[in-house]
C-alpha cells in the first residue's frame, strides 16, 4: 500500500484531500492526514473569535470521514526528506510516506523586534486566538488595545473588537502610509472613514523598535498598551523553516511548476509555505491544492500533468457585522454587499469542508 501523507488540516490540506477522494483514489493508495487538532479551524474568521463575536465551536469544521482516509493527531517536529518520514513529538511516532503534501500554514514574523514575541498576542493558531480572546475579554473598561499591522487581519480585528467592546480605546499601528497598503487607495480611504466614525485610531509611519509589558516603543516615543495584538507579518512554520531546501526571501519553499520540491518530486508544498505569485490566503491555498490533486492523479495514471493558471476570485474583508470591503479583479467594492458576500463564502466553506 502506497502512503500519501498530508501535513496540516487547514484550507489547503482539506482541499487536496477532498479532490483526491472525489476523483477515484487508486485502490493501493492510503491517505493519512496529520494535524495537531481534531478539527479544522476556519482561520479567516479568527479575528471574530479573538474579538468575542464568534465562539470557537462556530469556527470548527469536522474532518472528512472516509474508509481510505486515516487521521493522526500530533505536533510535527521534523520532516526527513531523505528518509521519507515525519516525526511527531507527543508520541514520538514516525510516519513514513511515499508521497508527502506539506500544508502547514504560517506563524507570526516578528522581524527581530525585541520583546514582540513575548509581549504581544497572536491570532495565527486556534489555541493562540482563544488565549488572545481571554486576554482581551479581561481588559478593563477604557483600557488600551493596540493592533500592530494595518493589513487585512489587523483591520478586521480592530473593527470586530470595536463592535464587541465599545468601551475600549483601540488603535492600529502601521509602518506604512495607510492601512491596507496592498489594496487600492480608495479602499483604504473608505476603511479609514469607517474607523474615524467608530472611534478607532489609525496611526501610520509607526516603526516599532521594541515591545515591553504594557508598552511599545516607536523610536523614542512610548505607546502605552494594556494588550497588544501582532498582525504585522507572517512566515512559514518552524518545521518548514528548518528544511534545508531553496526558499524565497519570505522563507517560502521554491517549487517547480507542479508544486513539487525540485530535488524531492514526491513532496508537494501548498499554501502559506509555498512560494506563489499571490499573497498567502485561504483562497490561494485551496486553488493550488486542487491543481496539485490533478497533478498527482495524472502522474499516477502515467500521464504528463496539464496545468491551468491559478486564478483567484478576489479578496473580501469585514468591518464588523454590517459593512465590508473587497477587491474583485480590479474593481473595489465597499459597504453592505461585500459583507454579505463574505458571510456567504463562510457558509460555503463550512458546507464544503464539513
Amino acid at each position: 500500500m502506497r502512503k500519501l501523507v498530508v501535513l496540516g488540516g487547514g484550507y489547503g490540506g482539506l482541499a487536496i484531500i477532498q479532490e483526491l477522494l472525489n476523483n477515484h483514489l487508486p485502490a493501493d493508495v492510503e491517505l493519512i492526514l496529520v494535524d495537531r487538532m481534531p478539527f479544522q479551524g476556519l482561520k479567516t474568521e479568527y479575528y471574530a473569535l479573538a474579538a468575542g463575536t464568534a465562539s470557537d465551536y462556530d469556527l470548527r469544521v469536522s474532518f472528512p470521514v472516509h474508509p481510505k482516509l486515516s487521521i493522526k493527531y500530533g505536533e510535527i517536529t521534523s520532516i526527513d526528506l531523505e528518509g521519507k518520514r515525519v516525526l511527531l513529538s507527543q508520541s514520538e511516532d514516525i510516519i513514513e510516506y511515499d508521497y508527502l503534501v506539506i500544508a502547514l500554514g504560517c506563524t507570526d514574523s516578528y522581524h527581530g523586534i525585541e520583546g514582540a514575541e513575548d509581549f504581544t498576542r497572536s491570532i495565527q493558531t486556534f489555541s493562540n486566538t482563544r488565549h488572545t480572546y481571554q486576554q482581551l475579554n479581561n481588559v478593563k473598561p477604557y483600557g488600551i488595545v493596540n493592533i500592530v499591522g494595518g493589513g487585512l487581519s489587523g483591520v478586521e480585528l480592530a473593527a470586530e473588537l470595536r463592535e464587541s467592546r465599545p468601551d475600549l480605546n483601540i488603535a492600529i499601528l502601521d509602518r506604512g502610509s495607510r492601512v491596507l497598503s496592498a489594496f487600492p487607495s480608495k479602499l483604504s480611504v473608505y476603511v479609514e472613514h469607517w474607523f474615524q466614525s467608530h472611534d478607532v485610531d489609525t496611526r501610520s509611519q509607526i516603526s516599532i523598535s521594541r515591545v515591553e509589558d504594557g508598552a511599545l516603543y516607536n523610536g523614542d516615543e512610548t505607546i502605552l498598551s494594556d494588550e497588544t495584538i501582532w498582525t504585522a507579518g507572517i512566515q512559514p512554520v518552524k518545521v518548514v523553516q528548518n528544511l534545508l531546501i531553496a526558499k524565497d526571501r519570505g522563507g517560502r519553499v521554491i517549487l517547480n511548476p507542479f508544486s513539487q520540491i525540485p530535488e524531492y518530486p514526491d513532496v508537494y508544498v501548498i499554501g502559506d509555505c509555498a512560494s506563489l505569485p499571490f499573497a498567502p490566503s485561504a483562497q490561494a491555498a485551496g486553488a493550488q491544492a486542487e491543481q496539485v490533486a490533478h497533478v498527482i492523479h495524472a502522474l499516477w495514471r502515467g500521464e504528463t500533468p496539464k496545468l491551468n493558471a491559478l486564478h483567484l476570485k478576489g479578496t473580501l474583508g469585514a468591518l464588523g457585522k454590517k459593512a465590508g470591503f473587497g477587491l474583485m479583479g480590479k474593481t473595489s467594492v465597499m459597504g453592505r454587499v461585500p459583507r454579505i458576500l463574505k458571510s456567504g463564502v463562510l457558509w460555503l466553506s463550512k458546507r464544503h469542508f464539513g
